[in-house]
């Protein structure tokens, strides 16, 4: 997609609902229909030396080769990083492994994903367990990693059956948030979201030797002042405020899901029982926090501390004397305790059909059984057989195994069904979205889910704050709202004033006296317009091996921004983005763009390093470039897509609509090509007055000429005029192009 003079070019049919969660295919790589291969080949001594006792902890990656081969592709990767991975289980006979693909090779990658988790599952007997809660989990529509079992061989050496599950990193955020440039943190025992003060400081607090909140995701920054407010909310907010004041840092309701699941899993070894294995995602389009499960090979039976977890109440399962906020706030709030009965009630009533599961389970044993046969390391850590293997599913063995898998699932659900509450919910709404598509009308999305299954969903607004209106929402994929009857429901508001702001929120009504209004707060959504002043992203590279370093020898992304105007523009008023939805990331510094000039920002995600490298880094494979204003109003964007090293990407002539790739970049200079000179003529004709505020401007000839307005949309189109009529035209940024293709900037106050 192109981007063309600050034209902020909205498509809203593709417009996305914040903080919405999508999932992708399982792909070759997850595909669990096959037992995949996977070799790796790493220097004997090596591996000798991860293995002996005093290396166990070591995370050093270590050069292997890599083949993979499901029947259907096989393919071979050299080098890739290799070592131990897990806490416990590098003590276990049976270990577990990380492949990582981006050790050696700068962005690499295999099917999209930097690293691999191969899990030797040494504690469960079926060797199915997590699996089936991965499974479980993204049916619920829980952002949760795919997985599939695989046989893994070291150096030609069978070292058994294992579970390849998807790391949660970079990549994994990405495809399931659309960006990845919020803080990701991987918490682990002691993480249990207490307040312990207002410092965000505090919460780098660690444990054996690491952070219990450990930042995953812009840990070059190590700023944690986002989790610190969201704890401080959690933990201060009144009884009154809790369920307000936590949804505007916090997607409440999934984590409702979250919460059936794991407790229908007797997950004992997570954040509610034993504040242990969970990430925090702090979604930037939404500006919530994400909790995504980690981990859960200690589920479905297995118990370590003694405790039953088949039957254990669901409305009280923290571990008792020890304070569990998130949890324990949440199911003492009424509205969100039925919330929470409703989704545990649909878990275990719609998305779990227990003849069904056990059928499926059963299936896939069968397909894992012959790998497990000649597991070598299967027997050693509990002497398990495959006549264990097989009797796991249906009865305890005894131990760390309380209950077999088929029998704990029937006296979990069984359980759960009697506990229910005899409730009714209030509606739920989340994911709220807007989007102009033009600047006199607004498009709303909401996730809109009543107990009755017939909400009606409409929008409540006021312009300029005077006077309360509605505008009903449809699900009926009429109304820009997906498809029909997946509870996305969309609607607009047209006749908007250009000069004015609007603030909504969305109600939903379930027809039997339930109603919610959400968020708290109405959105405010700004008067249309652009910034005064024009200012234009001419060329940026996102992958910078050999062709210009920064002030400190580093060869970092860069960013060129050009000011075409004959005047200085001022920009620490303004602000660069690589997330549109997030226009305030990056404040620019306090300094001034030179009449016709250009400047450089490094984006390299280090603002240390002084006033023009930015907090974020680019992508080579794509994403978005954004300046905006203090107002968040844009000034200029980009949407990319795959950049190759060391060639950068480009307005084909300085400031205009064309984009192209440059073997020869011209950072901080002028965009030359050899193939297409630069041939823009503005002498051709010239405009006045301009900036204009009145009926008509003068063309300095008679000429034929197209007007666009900041949409990209035709405006008016002439032949042989020396004026425009703009009586009709709303303020704002205008491209003239005339029938030689001279393109000329009106600006109309």
């Amino acid at each position: 997609m192109k981007k063309q003079f600050g034209i902020y070019l909205l498509i809203i049919t593709s417009f996305s609902l914040v903080g919405q969660t999508f999932f992708p295919e399982n792909g070759e790589l997850y595909n669990d229909e096959v037992v995949p291969r996977i070799d790796i080949t790493i220097n004997p001594d090596t591996l000798e030396w991860l293995y002996q006792q005093e290396n166990l902890e070591s995370d050093v990656e270590f050069t292997a080769r890599f083949i993979f081969d499901n029947g259907t592709v096989r393919d071979t990767i050299e080098p890739v990083g290799f070592r131990l991975r897990g806490n416990t289980s590098r003590y276990s006979q049976k270990k577990s492994f990380k492949v990582a693909f981006n050790r050696f090779t700068s962005g690499g990658k295999y099917y999209g994903v930097e690293k691999l988790n191969l899990n030797g599952e040494h504690n469960d007997p079926t060797v199915i367990r997590s699996k089936v809660c991965w499974d479980i989990l993204r049916d619920m529509e829980i952002p949760a990693p795919r997985s599939n079992h695989v046989q893994v061989y070291i150096n030609n050496d069978y070292y058994g059956l294992y579970i390849n599950v998807e790391h949660i990193d970079e990549e994994f955020i990405k495809t399931r948030f659309q960006y990845n440039d919020g803080n990701l943190y991987k918490c682990l025992w002691p993480a249990s979201l207490q307040y312990i003060g207002d410092d965000p400081d505090l919460y780098k607090f660690e444990q054996n030797g690491r952070r219990a909140y450990t930042l995953k995701i812009n840990d070059e920054v190590d700023d944690y002042s986002d989790i610190a407010n969201f704890i401080d909310i959690l933990s201060n907010s009144s009884a009154d405020n809790l369920v307000c004041e936590l949804d505007e840092v916090f997607n409440t309701y999934d984590y409702l899901k979250v919460i059936a699941s794991e407790i229908l899993f007797g997950h004992w070894d997570g954040y509610i029982y034993n504040q242990n294995n969970y990430y925090i995602y702090n979604n930037t389009i939404s500006n919530k926090f994400e909790f995504i499960p980690y981990d859960l090979d200690n589920t479905l039976g297995i118990d370590w501390i003694g405790r039953d977890w088949g039957t254990r109440n669901i409305y009280d399962w923290q571990n008792h004397g020890d304070y569990r906020p998130l949890y324990e706030r949440v199911i003492d709030n009424p509205q969100l305790r039925e919330q929470y009965t409703y989704y545990m009630n649909e878990l275990v009533n719609q998305t779990i059909n227990l003849n069904t599961l056990v059928s499926e389970i059963e299936q896939r044993r069968d397909m894992i059984a012959p790998y497990l046969q000649n597991d070598p390391y299967y027997p050693l850590d509990y002497g398990y057989t495959m006549t264990d293997f097989y009797n796991s599913y249906n009865e305890s063995l005894g131990g760390h195994v309380n209950y077999g898998l088929f029998p704990y699932l029937e006296t979990r659900i069984n359980s759960i069904k009697s506990q229910l509450e005899n409730t009714t919910m209030d509606p739920v709404i989340k994911y709220i979205a807007h989007n102009r598509s033009s600047n006199t009308e607004v498009w709303i999305r909401a996730y809109a889910e009543a107990e009755t299954n017939n909400p009606t969903v409409s929008i409540t607004y006021t312009i300029e704050g005077q006077g309360v209106e509605y505008q009903d929402m449809f699900d009926d994929g009429q109304h820009n709202d997906v498809d029909a009857g997946d509870k996305i429901f969309g609607g607009s508001i047209s006749n908007i004033p250009e000069d004015s702001f609007l603030t909504y929120q969305i109600i939903v009504d379930d027809n039997s006296g339930r109603e919610n209004i959400l968020p708290c707060e109405p959105v405010l959504i700004p008067a249309a317009g652009v910034g005064n002043e024009v200012l234009f992203i001419n060329e940026f590279m996102a992958s910078n091996s050999t062709t210009i370093a920064d002030e400190h020898g580093d060869f970092d992304d860069w960013i060129e921004i050009y000011n075409p105007e004959n005047i200085s523009v001022w920009i620490g008023d303004k602000y660069l983005t690589d997330n549109l939805s997030s226009p305030r990331k990056w404040q620019m510094p306090d300094a001034y763009i030179e009449p016709n000039s250009f400047l450089i920002f490094w984006a390299d995600g280090e603002p240390d390093q002084g006033p023009f490298h930015t907090t974020f880094k680019l992508s080579k494979d794509g994403e978005e470039i954004g300046i905006f204003t203090s107002n968040q109003l844009i000034i200029d964007e980009l949407i990319y897509g795959p950049q190759t090293t060391d060639i950068s990407y480009g307005r084909k002539v300085d400031g205009d609509f064309d984009w192209i790739f440059f073997e020869e970049p011209t950072p901080g200079a002028s965009n030359q090509t050899s193939d297409i000179p630069q041939t823009v003529d503005n002498s051709n004709f010239t405009l006045y007055p301009n900036p204009a505020n009145g009926n008509t401007v003068y063309l300095s000839e008679k000429i034929s000429y197209q007007v666009y307005n900041i949409y990209g949309q035709l405006v008016a189109e002439e032949h042989n005029y020396d004026f425009i009529n703009i009586s009709t035209y709303t303020k704002g940024i205008y491209i003239v192009v005339s029938d030689k293709g001279i393109k000329q900037k009106l600006i109309i106050n």
